[in-house]
């Protein structure tokens, strides 16, 4: 049990270390090269100016760099191949009990953590290179959506041929069946989860709720005796901790889509790792302990189909961090409120996935 604790605990704060250690430099290089969009201002859905926004953010879209999202996935990387590499070489039992690389449990959210970072990274550098001095720059949301759907049916295909998953966990031991339809299940829910990415909107609000949500995840693997997991969750916990520290009010850099994406598909992936694969039901606690994520993606719909239907708005603005925001609220209550918010939905979450 201690050395399981420690497994945990140890590489979150190595993860930290490193993101603090490798932030100056990629900081500098951020600012050096302007990683910042060019013209200020957003467009929303239907291609229309949105100037409450823009009024709010004119200035730190066009003075903030994007892309500090680098520093969660390659801190949670270099972690992980260090203490693969030092029980490799050592074979000390201390060490290799360290490792938690695993085919089992962190090979695949690992991966996607990478897919989903590099393609954010492309998205990210179109944005603020790419553009032309238009507004509208990176992938378009459509090209975006089809990659996260395409790894969330690759990982739905993997669950069920290869790990032979075919339902989906409920309380006390029940399940319920749906055969191959994991497959198209596993990329709805990401992209869902995906699409709440937007949340990265405010000085340390992303961070907060993401650091909250893989803490949640961490406690439920553990209890599951899925120690690697556990261990990559925290991992992850330490990495993002170490971006917040240089993300809150006044933000150094945003996190961007190199992180959003990496984050929300991976939280995805060991959502369903911690669900029936693991004999227990991470998919039913997604929805509570990504609350944040959920009410954001909401709001998004909701405004969009107003404005089409009703032809006026529920928000003044959305995604709804965002209405708060230019209702009067600081960014920074906004963000706080959320943080608290989070915490309290991720141990909601823990309490239920633990009780049953």
């Amino acid at each position: 049990m201690i050395i399981d604790i420690v497994k945990v605990f140890i590489p979150l704060t190595a993860s930290f270390i490193i993101g603090i250690l490798i932030t100056p430099t990629l900081t500098h290089y951020l600012y050096h090269f302007q990683m910042w969009k060019k013209v200020a201002g957003k467009k929303d859905f239907d291609g229309q100016d949105t100037p409450i926004f823009n009024k709010l953010h004119q200035t730190n879209e066009v003075s903030v760099p994007k892309l500090g999202g680098v520093i969660i996935w390659i801190s949670v990387f270099v972690a992980t191949i260090i203490f693969w590499i030092i029980a490799k070489i050592t074979e000390i039992d201390l060490f290799v009990k360290l490792d938690f690389l695993s085919r089992n449990q962190t090979w695949i959210p690992l991966s996607t953590l990478l897919i989903g970072a590099v393609v954010g990274a492309i998205d990210d550098y179109l944005d603020v290179k790419g553009n032309g001095g238009h507004i509208a720059g990176g992938l378009s949301l459509k090209k975006r959506l089809l990659v996260v759907g395409t790894i969330g049916l690759l990982c739905g295909l993997w669950f069920f041929s290869k790990l032979g998953v075919e339902s989906i966990g409920l309380p006390f031991g029940n399940e319920i069946f749906v055969g191959w339809l994991i497959i198209p299940i596993f990329s709805l829910i990401m992209i869902f989860i995906y699409s709440g990415g937007v949340i990265d909107g405010l000085d340390g609000l992303a961070g907060g709720v993401f650091a909250v949500m893989f803490t949640s995840y961490a406690g439920i693997a553990f209890y599951q005796d899925q120690i690697n997991l556990a261990a990559f969750c925290s991992v992850i916990v330490g990495a993002i901790l170490a971006f917040l520290w240089f993300n809150i009010p006044p933000a150094r850099f945003y996190m961007s889509e190199t992180g959003t994406m990496a984050l929300t598909i991976t939280l995805t992936v060991v959502a369903f790792m911690t669900d029936k694969l693991a004999g227990g039901y991470g998919i039913l606690v997604l929805p509570i302990i990504a609350m944040p994520l959920i009410i954001t993606s909401f709001s998004d719909i909701i405004q969009i189909f107003s404005k089409r239907i009703r032809g006026k708005k529920v928000f003044l603005i959305a995604p709804l961090h965002h209405h708060f925001e230019a209702l009067g609220w600081p960014s920074y209550k906004v963000t706080m409120r959320y943080w608290i918010l989070s915490l309290v939905f991720g141990i909601v979450g823990v309490i239920l996935a633990l009780a049953a």
